[in-house]
């Protein structure tokens, strides 16, 4: 089982999360745990007040580092009953940004998580320092807080833990072989007169299989050609899937021509 500790301002906007879907399901069969803890009830403030004006001026308030110490240390405790390694990661937009490798890395590891939701304009720095914080940021953009990333990290995390959801739609996700994901399509047959491609309703698995590939590398090429990229850098592309890249982008340029 992996766990996770979520320290938050807000911890009721986890609670639809962790009882929904695929995430409900990981809990309810304990293949992992997602316990909720409200940094405010660590302060010792008569107002329980977490958050103060940044030294040297600025905009905005900072999360302070003594009651988020003593969350973070309460977390330590809870997690030390496991005989596992206890990762601090904090949500920010300054951190190394999420993507699938590191999600695997993640699931497969022999660690519990404390993740730390930021607000405002952040925690002090001296907690990323004393616990030796690994900062982890969804995308180049800025959210109001830590707690939607939170989701998206926790989320991506647990559908990889064995067990969760099948391997066979593992295997057909986008990024496992550094391709986007084929189109999909169910029923009607028909729908504002767009049908269905015919290869998928004939029950020929080889061909639908070379159909979904062939999608799959045009949607990459189109959308996002760095994955391919750094596939040919990596040199993880079997020869057939490379030559059959080859074929298709040499195609697309020249009927752009």
């Amino acid at each position: 089982m992996i766990k996770f500790i979520v320290l938050s301002l807000f911890p009721n906007l986890f609670e639809e999360f962790r009882n929904t879907s695929i995430i409900k399901n990981a809990t309810m069969s304990q293949k992992v745990s997602i316990e909720l803890v409200d940094i405010r009830d660590f302060s010792t403030d008569k107002h329980n007040r977490v958050d103060f004006p940044p030294f040297g001026g600025g905009a905005g308030m900072v999360i302070s580092a003594e009651p988020l110490s003593r969350a973070i240390e309460f977390a330590f405790e809870k997690l030390s009953e496991d005989n596992k390694n206890i990762e601090v990661i904090y949500l920010s937009p300054r951190g190394s940004v999420l993507n699938y490798d590191k999600s695997l890395e993640f699931a497969n590891s022999n660690s519990n998580y404390i993740l730390i939701c930021g607000h405002y304009e952040g925690i002090d720095e001296r907690i990323i320092e004393e616990y030796d914080v690994k900062e982890i940021s969804i995308g180049d953009y800025v959210l109001t807080g830590g707690e939607l990333p939170a989701m998206v990290l926790m989320d991506s995390i647990i559908r990889l833990i064995p067990g969760v959801i099948s391997k066979d739609s593992l295997l057909e996700e986008s990024h496992t072989n550094f391709l986007l994901e084929y189109p999909q399509y169910t029923k009607p047959l028909y729908f504002k007169s767009k049908k269905v491609p015919d290869v998928l309703t004939t029950g020929h698995h080889k061909n639908i299989n070379d159909y979904r590939e062939t999608e799959a590398i045009k949607i990459t090429l189109k959308n996002r050609p760095d994955l391919i990229q750094d596939a040919l850098d990596s040199k993880k592309l079997s020869k057939e899937l490379l030559k059959k890249i080859i074929d298709i982008k040499g195609g697309e340029n020249n009927g752009h021509n």
